[in-house]
């Protein structure tokens, strides 16, 4: 009797979560995004580079270096994914193609994304082997940056006066290479580095609120840490929104590919923290400790948090009919013409209003394009929830 209505709780609970979900325009967005990112690529047609974002009122292009550069061809790909076209899946391999070097990158951690986002979606889709072999090396790259002492991945080599060994919460996202690389190849080292990354940043980046810090430096000598801070967020005692939205779909991610229910239940209190301190309307400001709305909101931080509780959603908890809620809300803000570009305006990214790094004075207020990817990403989710 208690089962029967449990099933028939949560037949009525996803019931009310999906009447809720068919009000996310989801064909209507991506028709939107196909005519921005068409647009985008006549406007880089014969450009090796890579658009990420609109500075001084024009397109900015970067090199593959750059550590935004998986993003728009991984969002390439998603548009072949929900299309089908074919147009798409040969501007993907495209733009895919001109990351092929980075393979070989060992300057920052910044490879998992780099790689995985443009790489990863495309051998997911298509299953090429040549795609397969530049992940596997991908990942070995991003191994080299590892210390056994400390048992993290490094994350920066520059600033070396302040930091000696500076790990941050953003670094959370690469592991999904690893996880990846031993799934595919069971080489155990992949899977030894990614999960005692986790864990440590479980243990030394977390605040008793579970609001994270961005940065940790580590004394690579005794592996403890020495300094905890922001780079990007509002203070050193602060919670940067987009950092704590790394966190959370870091840590649901790293459930899904372990089934370590320590993952699970830190991603769940980051969770909460985001739940209790966003504003209405499910789109953050740039750091969770400024709520004036003279402060930009950073449209990034809410799509890595959709596509992040779609995710959550799924895992059997008694609050996930909440993350389900939450990620439609956020999806249906983004969807709104406060934060949805109309076509041939935005410089033909789709999302407005995101922010890189307010400290530095950089890219605030503007398009970026890991914000159109997650949130691609997202929508992509929720569309399959609806089927």
């Amino acid at each position: 009797m208690r089962m029967l209505l449990l099933i028939i709780f949560m037949a009525v609970l996803w019931s009310n979560c999906s009447s809720e979900n068919k009000t996310i325009p989801i064909d209507s967005v991506m028709k939107i995004a196909q005519q921005q990112y068409n647009a985008l690529l006549v406007e880089i047609d014969g450009k090796k580079l890579l658009p990420r974002t609109i500075e001084k009122g024009e397109l900015k292009l970067v090199e593959p270096e750059d550590w935004t550069s998986g993003f728009f061809p991984g969002a390439l790909w998603y548009l072949y994914q929900y299309s089908g076209d074919e147009k798409w899946k040969a501007a993907a391999e495209k733009y895919s193609s001109l990351l092929e070097d980075i393979q070989y990158f060992t300057g920052n951690h910044d490879i998992g994304f780099m790689m995985y986002c443009s790489y990863g979606n495309g051998y997911r889709i298509t299953k090429n082997k040549q795609y397969r072999e530049l992940l596997i090396q991908s990942a070995k790259s991003l191994c080299t940056r590892y210390n056994p002492k400390v048992g993290c991945i490094r994350s920066w080599d520059w600033n070396q006066k302040k930091w000696q060994y500076p790990v941050i919460i953003d670094n959370m996202m690469n592991l999904e290479l690893l996880l990846w690389a031993f799934h595919e190849t069971g080489d155990s080292s992949f899977f030894k580095i990614a999960v005692a990354h986790a864990d440590n940043t479980m243990k030394n980046h977390f605040r008793e609120d579970f609001s994270t810090y961005h940065v940790v430096d580590y004394d690579p000598k005794t592996g403890q840490p020495r300094i905890k801070q922001t780079w990007q967020g509002l203070s050193d005692s602060s919670a940067w929104a987009r950092g704590q939205a790394w966190g959370l779909y870091g840590f649901t991610m790293m459930y899904r590919e372990t089934g370590n229910l320590k993952y699970l239940k830190l991603a769940e209190k980051i969770a909460e923290f985001i739940l209790k301190h966003i504003p209405h309307d499910m789109v953050p400001y740039w750091d969770f400790d400024v709520d004036s709305d003279s402060e930009p909101r950073d449209a990034s931080a809410a799509a890595i948090m959709a596509s992040a509780f779609f995710d959550l959603s799924k895992y059997g908890s008694e609050s996930s009919g909440k993350y389900l809620n939450a990620a439609i809300k956020i999806l249906q803000s983004l969807s709104s013409e406060k934060y949805l570009a109309k076509p041939g305006e935005n410089n033909h990214f789709i999302l407005m209003h995101s922010v890189g790094s307010k400290p530095g004075q950089s890219e605030i207020d503007v398009p970026l394009n890991y914000a159109d990817y997650y949130y691609m990403e997202a929508l992509l989710k929720a569309s399959r929830r609806m089927q």
